[in-house]
């Protein structure tokens, strides 16, 4: 089995900054890749950031230069740093680690979520 658990989510008004963490453990050959996805209210779910095995990293387009997705070296656990936060960066954040198990089959495997609300 594997585990996928989201922390760091709380309140910070518009300008500040906040870092949500997000730790992969379990049966677990590989991260392959590890994407935050963002739920404001009343909307869909939509992947912000990504990270692949190899450290390349990708951004949805409205959050470059203000998120940076990062990996722990020698760890499964990764960061999403919000810089100068703003009110749409609400919502709930989630973790899905594309993770190829001890089994040697690849798995999408989702964190509860977090809260981030900021506020103006």
């Amino acid at each position: 089995q594997v585990q996928v658990v989201e922390s760091g989510g709380g309140s910070v008004q518009a300008g500040g900054s906040l870092r949500l963490s997000c730790s992969v453990s379990g049966s677990v050959l590989r991260v392959n890749s590890l994407t935050w996805h963002r739920q404001a209210p009343g909307n869909q779910r939509e992947p912000v950031a990504a990270i692949h095995s190899d450290g390349f990293a990708n951004y949805e387009d409205s959050v470059k230069g203000r998120l940076t997705i990062s990996k722990e070296s020698g760890r499964n656990t990764y960061y999403l740093q919000i810089h100068n936060a703003k009110p749409e960066d609400t919502g709930v954040y989630y973790c899905d680690a594309t993770v190829l198990t001890a089994y040697q089959f690849e798995h999408d495997y989702w964190g509860q979520g977090t809260q981030v609300t900021v506020s103006s």
